[in-house]
């Protein structure tokens, strides 16, 4: 059996049968985006690695350093504020082709620097090592969390509210144009044949592309919904809300009725949609990598937090669902008011499901 038969999280449970007891300093340990580890007093200490693979999560020749530097180290900020916690460190290791130009180098720090810096993070070392062809870089992240902040996935009851910040779909589409350039370039077709997008303005293209190269992590969201102890579980939106919101299902227990009317979508991805054919929010559900939070809570604290939230940091929440009991499974209610299965259909390693990654890796 190879790994691509079984699948990226039935390896994480086949592992960790390998791996001996973690003690009691461990409150979350393998199988969680973030291992939360025992800290001093009422802190816990949050520990975070992602990687950014060539050909996999990046194109070299379409992301620039600068760029890469900032998607690298905020897709693991993002995890952080998802538990609740806040980054104070980083190191970055990289694998790089001996033939890279120095000057890349340079700028993937600058971007690193860049997207540090405005949440008080220190990149205080890391490793380096030739690769034969491929850039590798994997940054690990370390956080804390008070203790009563923490936000696990594990926590959802039946009759919550399935909230989220920002719009979604938004990286998927940017993908999208990402995809159809490289084809349109690989056919030798100039700008004229472009099908999707034709009618988008170049202000909504550099936009749909920042949200793909660049993400916010929502740090300063968490920060405001954390503290409020009103949110049960949360978790950041790197593999598509059809496929994160069944991990927080999975984790507690419950099933989940998601309304695709409700799905907060740009305007900008819903002529992206429009163009393909598509339903919007197809590219809401599965497309990935918005790093947007999703977060249940009980009905009569979600319109506090959608207030709060806006209020204090400008970006706008929206109720998407609701917790069902796990024997009413995975619902998506459709546009017309039909219901259908919610398949998980976002990003999985090793190739069980589609991805947003830019490339088939």
């Amino acid at each position: 059996m190879h790994i691509r038969d079984l699948g990226e999280f039935p390896l994480i449970d086949r592992i960790r049968q390998f791996l001996p007891p973690t003690g009691a300093n461990v409150i979350v340990g393998i199988g969680d985006d973030v291992a939360v580890l025992a800290g001093q007093g009422d802190t816990y200490i949050l520990a975070k690695v992602d990687s950014q693979v060539e050909n996999v999560h990046f194109l070299r020749h379409r992301i620039s350093p600068q760029q890469l530097g900032r998607r690298s180290l905020a897709i693991n900020l993002s995890d952080i504020a998802a538990s609740g916690g806040y980054p104070e460190y980083a190191l970055v290791s990289l694998a790089l082709p001996a033939d890279t130009e120095v000057t890349w180098v340079d700028n993937l720090y600058q971007g690193l620097a860049q997207e540090a810096t405005p949440y008080g993070v220190a990149i205080v070392g890391g490793n380096m090592a030739r690769s034969p062809h491929d850039i590798y870089v994997d940054v690990f992240v370390l956080g804390r969390v008070p203790s009563r902040h923490l936000l696990l996935r594990s926590g959802a009851r039946v009759g919550d509210r399935v909230l989220v910040t920002g719009s979604l779909g938004d990286a998927a589409a940017g993908l999208v144009l990402l995809l159809e350039d490289e084809e349109r370039k690989e056919k030798g077709q100039d700008q004229s044949v472009a099908t999707v997008v034709r009618d988008l303005s170049a202000e909504d293209q550099e936009w749909l592309m920042s949200r793909l190269y660049t993400p916010t992590p929502r740090l300063r969201e968490s920060a405001v919904i954390a503290p409020t102890g009103l949110a049960t579980a949360m978790i950041d939106l790197s593999d598509g809300l059809s496929s994160d919101i069944g991990h927080i299902c999975e984790r507690s227990g419950v099933g989940v009725r998601l309304w695709a009317g409700r799905l907060p979508i740009s305007r900008a991805t819903r002529e992206v949609a429009r163009s393909m054919g598509k339903n919007s929010w197809d590219l809401a559900l599965d497309g990935g990598e918005d790093y947007e939070l999703c977060f249940t809570a009980p009905p009569e604290a979600a319109e506090y937090l959608i207030a709060t939230v806006y209020r204090e940091t400008g970006t706008s929440v929206s109720i998407v669902g609701e917790i069902l009991p796990a024997t009413q499974g995975r619902r998506l209610v459709l546009e017309e008011g039909h219901e259908a299965p919610l398949d998980a259909r976002g990003w999985e390693h090793f190739g069980r499901r589609k991805h947003s990654g830019f490339k088939e890796g």
